[in-house]
């Protein structure tokens, strides 16, 4: 069987960092997909829909350092689901991709050079598309 997907969208808000009981980094954050098409009376119409994300590792150390809101990725990685109950007691269930890889396609408008006006490249970032993560390295 095949699990793989692969999106391409903006960040709806800056990455959120946490860690595991044992220590292990975890990032999320949610993509914003657009679609654009002409409906059936000819009209441009866009679309959006927002697909949650799972980074693990150093891969997701990088992601909240140097990823923020707006910025536009590439995601490869699984789908996944699972269940959980709510504060109000309510059984939740909740669809995500779990990143093998982020691709940084654009650079932050922080990261401009002033004097150029061209994209510098963060040194984290150079080598933050190159990182990905084996699943059976998560200790759970």
């Amino acid at each position: 069987m095949l699990n793989k997907v692969i999106l391409i969208g903006r960040l709806t808000q800056d990455p959120e960092l946490r860690y595991t009981p044992s220590g292990v980094q975890v990032a999320t954050f949610t993509l914003a997909l657009n679609r654009r098409y002409n409906n059936r009376q000819g009209e441009k119409v866009e679309e959006t829909t927002f697909i949650d994300i799972v980074v693990w590792q150093k891969l997701a150390e990088l992601c909240a350092n140097y990823l923020g809101k707006g910025r536009l990725v590439a995601v490869e990685g699984r789908l996944q689901s699972r269940s959980y109950e709510d504060k109000q007691g309510v059984r939740r269930k909740v669809v995500e991709v779990v990143a093998t890889d982020v691709r940084f396609l654009d650079s932050s408008k922080d990261e401009r050079s002033p004097v150029t006006g061209g994209n510098k490249i963060a040194e984290g970032e150079r080598f933050a598309s190159e990182i990905s993560f084996n699943e059976e390295d998560i200790p759970f």
